[in-house]
């Protein structure tokens, strides 16, 4: 140890504690501004601190003081002519703020200084080594790119014969070419061998040099001989060249790949003749140019022939698919819609018109399809004349109201059917099927007599076979017998007239046969082909010679069906039963009907749970001309809706959604239809009376909206906002709350909360059971709602004798000549007898008292109001206007 350790003190407690020392000094600095303005700013500079390793092995701390001295020295380069030794650096004195250097360590500074300027001379031999090396590798490459243009010319004479004579290599070959090739340019141009590291070896007895990162010591070599330092620097500045110039041969190697790829493709003859510059060519490029070889040498071949399709053609149709249906490109086919003047995308609707003209364009066959040809296949071929057997007849009782239709059916089923009936009439259409004794069956249908049952007798004269009239022998020929006749003409079946209630006193079977004749039916007896017979449905006469009649028609008709195909029918009647869901009363015409069969009918579907017959006993299948209750629609059908068994439930959905779509257009069209009638008459003195009408089956629902739509005048109407079968409800009462409306329940009652609901809301329910009632009801309404008439009524004459001016107004001594003149009637002021003015009186006295009247006879006072053009000798006319209530 120096004498200058010795001189440290040791570290005691008393002092300062123990710390490392701050590598940040912090000063201060005067920065000064225009106008002699200064500020003195705190600065902080922060120490780098070096360290190396001493003779002893240990790390040091190398002091700032010893590089900043140093290194002016090495940034000074030695003359080159003259070499003289570095002068020996000052001693600085013996005392700084970080110690002195010992003697073995300034040598050691001395040497690193000398050691960078050999290496600087080195660096510069280099660089001329290194641009001596650059001259002759530009000049190597200017003449290989001679020698590459001079091959690519001569392949590019050799190429067109070798493509005429179609000897082209094989894939193979080509292959081993450029391996070959490739393996010859890389041995072409052998790497300088590597030489090994030289390591750096430190002397025994010399000074330590300083630890620099670019000058690491590098280990000893194998021999164990050690290197100097500047043989070490030499040949790392060797290495360091050798590697930039392999990186700048890199870079140019690619620069000429990229000519030589914009100079166009490689040729196979330019691959066969060894040349490496360019791109070589694909696998793929090369089976393309065989693949187009072997098909020259197989000659032209034949155009492929157009593949005609038939192509379907729905209602609406998108380009897209009109193009996948004709194998076409959804581009070819806008262009050719474009051509036929029609902008269309790829998605958008057609219609099948310009549909059917783009097909034909591109030379397909049309199939036009429609929506409705779902129900093509409902339609059933005619029956095969061997599978025919006979089916009883269908017979409809049709007649005017209270003629004994029901009556005259209860005696032939043996059953009390009309005391069931609210009111003693028929409400609905029931079918029945009778046994007669000698086994053969009838069926027969009830239809109501009363008006407003029109439909419903015209949708039972549609599916019948017979129909019998039935004719009161007291009342004769009455409105609906007349109906029930045109029924029976428009749906081209035969008659049989049935002349009811014979036992009476009154009963004149003569006149009814008479009075037919006004309506060209000819019976029997008048030399005519109608059957009439005389029954008592009280007394249970007639009813064999009724029923004879009814086989020996049948029998001339020869009714056949066929029981082994596909069932079909009609709804006769549907309506909404409380824990069964829809119910319909239906007819099977053809084919047999069976248990869980899924059937179609109008817009609903559904599947036959069960069946059950006239009588309330469950079959398992209903045959031709037999009536059952089915059980499992989901929906109530409306009455006269065909009945048909399809194969699945998707036929059957399919139906059905294409159904009730059609059913929600007709609806809408005619919503808009009624708005634009609504706009029209709100301008009017229209007054309508909305209803609400909740019924037990269809049928008399429908009669009572044909009954109630045929009240009114132009003045008043009934207008009906919901029908349907079923109990009264919720919706049904907020539907009248929001319309004003009045809820008619036909053989119906509301539920717990419609009742509350209109208690709540102030919603009249009315519940009717007679089909009378309603209408009498409905009448007295719309009654009330018309504008009463205003009648003139003629009250007497006064005539002016005199007129006199009192204030400004002028008033008239008149002379009461006929009747009485009354204070506020209207008067009229005639003049020549010709009314010059109308008006009210407004003061009537006579002498200084006011009086309401004055009688024939008396005189008085008058005055008009606003108005004083009066004269002596004007004629006055009094009267008054009065209301008369109208009645539909």
């Amino acid at each position: 140890m120096s004498d200058r350790d010795q001189e440290k003190k040791p570290l005691s407690l008393n002092r300062s504690k123990l710390e490392l020392s701050k590598t940040v000094e912090a000063g201060q600095v005067r920065q000064n501004f225009s106008h002699g303005r200064s500020k003195s700013v705190t600065v902080e500079v922060r120490k780098k601190r070096t360290f190396e390793k001493n003779e002893s092995g240990r790390f040091r701390e190398v002091k700032k003081d010893l590089v900043e001295e140093q290194s002016p020295a090495a940034e000074k380069p030695a003359p080159e002519a003259k070499k003289e030794p570095v002068e020996e650096p000052k001693p600085r004195p013996a005392v700084d703020d970080h110690g002195n250097l010992t003697d073995s360590e300034r040598a050691a500074r001395m040497a690193a200084l000398k050691a960078a300027e050999e290496r600087r001379k080195q660096d510069e031999a280099d660089a001329e080594i290194r641009a001596r090396e650059e001259a002759a590798r530009k000049a190597e490459e200017e003449a290989r790119k001679a020698e590459e243009a001079k091959a690519a010319a001569e392949a590019k004479q050799e190429e067109a014969p070798a493509a005429s004579e179609n000897d082209s290599p094989s894939v193979e070959e080509v292959e081993q070419r450029l391996a070959a090739s490739t393996a010859k340019g890389k041995t072409s141009k052998p790497k300088p061998a590597a030489k090994p590291k030289a390591e750096e070896t430190v002397i025994q007895g010399e000074p330590a040099e300083p630890l620099v990162p670019e000058e690491r010591r590098r280990s000893a070599p194998a021999d164990g001989k050690s290197k100097s330092r500047k043989e070490i620097d030499e040949e790392n500045a060797r290495v360091a060249a050798r590697k930039r110039a392999e990186e700048e041969a890199g870079r140019a190697a690619r620069t000429k790949g990229d000519e030589g790829r914009r100079r166009g493709k490689l040729s196979i003859n330019n691959a066969m003749s060894g040349d490496e510059g360019g791109r070589r060519r694909s696998m793929a490029s090369i089976k393309r140019q065989q693949a187009k070889a072997k098909a020259r040498a197989q000659g032209p071949q034949k155009p492929k022939e157009k593949v005609v399709r038939d192509v379907v053609i729905p209602d609406v149709i998108t380009v897209q698919e009109l193009a996948n249906r004709m194998a076409e490109r959804a581009a070819d086919v806008i262009k050719t819609l474009m051509s036929l003047g029609v902008m269309a995308t790829i998605n958008q609707s057609l219609d099948p018109d310009t549909a059917q003209l783009v097909v034909e364009e591109f030379g397909h066959n049309v199939k036009r399809v429609s929506d409705a040809d779902v129900e093509e296949s409902l339609v059933s071929v005619d029956d095969n004349d061997a599978k025919l057997v006979g089916r009883p007849p269908v017979v409809t009782v049709m007649g005017h109201v209270d003629h004994g239709k029901t009556s005259l059916l209860d005696a032939l089923r043996s059953t009390d059917v009309a005391g069931g009936e609210a009111g003693g009439i028929t409400q609905h259409i029931g079918a029945y099927q009778v046994t007669m004794a000698t086994g053969a069956k009838i069926t027969f249908i009830d239809t109501p007599g009363h008006a407003a049952f029109t439909e419903m007798r015209s949708r039972g004269a549609k599916v019948t076979d017979i129909v019998v009239l039935v004719v009161a022998a007291d009342d004769s020929v009455m409105p609906q017998t007349i109906e029930a006749i045109s029924h029976a003409k428009a749906a081209g079946v035969p008659m049989i007239v049935a002349i009811n209630k014979i036992d009476k006193p009154g009963a004149n079977p003569s006149k009814v046969k008479t009075e037919l004749l006004q309506h060209e039916v000819v019976v029997e007896e008048m030399g005519g082909d109608v059957q009439a017979v005389e029954v008592s449905a009280k007394q249970r006469t007639g009813l064999t010679e009724l029923e004879e009649a009814i086989l020996l028609q049948s029998e001339v008709l020869d009714l056949k069906a066929n029981p082994e195909r596909v069932a079909d029918g009609v709804v006769v009647e549907a309506r909404m039963e409380k824990g069964r869901g829809p119910v319909a009363t239906v007819l099977v015409q053809r084919g047999t009907l069976r248990t869980g069969d899924i059937f179609v009918t109008g817009p609903e579907w559904g599947r036959v749970r069960a069946l059950i017959d006239d009588h309330g006993n469950r079959v398992a299948e209903a045959i031709p001309g037999m009536p059952v209750e089915v059980n499992g629609l989901n929906g109530v059908p409306s009455a006269g809706d065909d009945f048909v068994v399809v194969e699945n439930e998707a036929k059957a959905r399919e139906v059905s959604d294409f159904r009730q779509r059609r059913i929600r257009e007709t609806q809408a069209a005619a919503m808009k239809k009624s708005a634009l009638e609504n706009m029209f008459s709100q301008s009017g003195d229209l007054k309508e009376l909305p209803i609400v009408i909740k019924g037990d089956v269809q049928g008399s629902v429908e009669a009572l909206i044909g009954t109630l739509q045929k009240l009114g005048n132009e003045e008043v109407s009934v207008r009906v906002l919901h029908s349907g079968v079923g109990g009264i409800n919720e919706s049904d009462v907020t539907l009248a709350r929001a319309s004003n409306a009045l809820i008619i329940g036909f053989n119906v009652r509301a539920n717990q909360q419609a009742r509350e609901q209109s208690r709540r809301d102030n919603v009249d329910i009315r519940y009717y059971s007679i089909i009378y009632d309603v209408a009498d009801d409905i009448k007295k309404m719309l009654s009330g709602m018309l504008s009463p008439e205003v009648r003139e009524k003629f009250l007497g004459y006064a005539e002016i004798r005199d007129v006199f001016t009192i204030s400004g107004n002028k008033i008239a001594g008149c002379m009461v000549t006929e009747g009485i003149v009354k204070r506020g009637a209207g008067v009229r002021l005639l003049r020549d007898n010709v009314v010059i003015h109308s008006g009210e009186l407004s003061t009537l006295r006579r002498f200084k008292d006011e009086v309401k009247e004055v009688r024939e006879g008396y005189e008085c006072g008058m005055s008009f109001a606003k108005y004083n053009d009066i004269q002596s000798g004007d004629v006055i006319e009094c009267f008054e206007n009065e209301e008369i209530a109208v009645e539909l």
